[in-house]
C-alpha cells in the first residue's frame, strides 16, 4: 500500500490487480461476462475483462431515494425493474406502499434511459450459462450490488455462477453479498472504512462519454 490512506493510483490500476485475482477464482469456468456497474465501476471492469478474457457490458442499477432525502437510500433497482428494498429506511420513514411503489418506478425509468445512453442501440450480453462477474469500483452499504447480483442470480435462463468483483469494501458488505454470489473476490477489507474514494490517488469522476468509450469492443 503506497500509503495509509491510499492504495491505488486510479481506477484502471484496481482493476488490472483485481482481474489477475479473479482469474485464479475462475479456474475453469468456461464462458465469462463482467458487467461493470456505472460509472466508476465499468473504469474497473474493462481491465478485469482483459485480464479474463470475457465479455464486457454495463448493467445500471438505479438508488431509490427517499423523496424529501434523495441521498438516503430507499433501496435500488435495476432497468429491468428488479428491487432491493432497505426495509429499516421504509419502516423509518412511513411511507405507504404506493408511494414506495413511485420511488421506485421513477428509480427504473431513469435506469433504464441510462442504460440506453451507456450502450446504445446495442442489445445486453447473453448471460445464460456464462459465469457473471459483477465489478464496480467499490461498496459501502451495498445497495446497488445487492441488486445486481439478484437480478443476475434469478435470471432465467440462469448464469453458470455470478461472481462479484470489487478493490474494497467493509466487512459486513461483503459478508452480505457473499450470501448473494457464488463468490466475492475483494482486494481489501480495511478495519476502518469511511469511503470507497479514500483507497484512491485519483478517483476523478468517470463521465458517460468515458464509459461509452470503454464499452466499446
Amino acid at each position: 500500500m503506497r500509503s495509509h490512506e491510499r492504495a491505488w493510483r486510479d481506477r484502471r490500476e484496481a482493476g488490472e490487480l483485481l482481474g489477475v485475482a479473479v482469474q485464479e477464482q475462475l479456474s475453469d469456468a468456461g464462458e465469462v461476462v463482467v458487467l461493470g456497474l456505472p460509472r466508476g465501476g465499468v473504469a474497473v471492469a474493462r481491465p478485469v475483462a482483459e485480464a479474463v478474457g470475457g465479455e464486457l457490458d454495463v448493467l445500471v442499477v438505479r438508488k431509490a431515494g427517499v423523496p424529501w432525502q434523495p441521498e438516503l437510500a430507499l433501496g435500488a433497482v435495476t432497468a429491468s425493474g428488479h428491487r432491493v428494498v432497505n426495509g429499516e429506511v421504509a419502516r423509518r420513514t412511513r411511507l405507504r406502499p404506493d408511494e414506495i411503489d413511485a420511488v421506485f418506478e421513477r428509480a427504473q425509468t431513469a435506469a433504464r434511459d441510462r442504460e440506453r445512453l451507456l450502450r446504445g442501440d446495442r442489445p445486453p450480453v447473453e448471460t445464460a450459462g456464462r459465469t457473471v462477474v459483477l465489478v464496480d469500483d467499490g461498496v459501502a452499504t451495498g445497495a446497488t450490488m445487492r441488486a445486481a447480483a439478484e437480478l443476475v442470480a434469478s435470471a432465467e435462463p440462469r448464469p453458470t455462477a455470478t461472481i462479484v468483483a470489487v478493490p474494497v469494501g467493509p466487512r459486513d458488505t461483503i459478508d452480505e453479498l457473499a450470501e448473494l454470489a457464488d463468490a466475492v473476490v475483494v482486494l481489501r477489507i480495511p478495519e476502518s472504512f469511511m469511503a470507497v474514494g479514500e483507497w484512491y490517488d485519483d478517483f476523478r469522476q468517470v463521465e458517460d462519454a468515458d464509459v461509452r468509450a470503454l464499452l466499446r469492443p
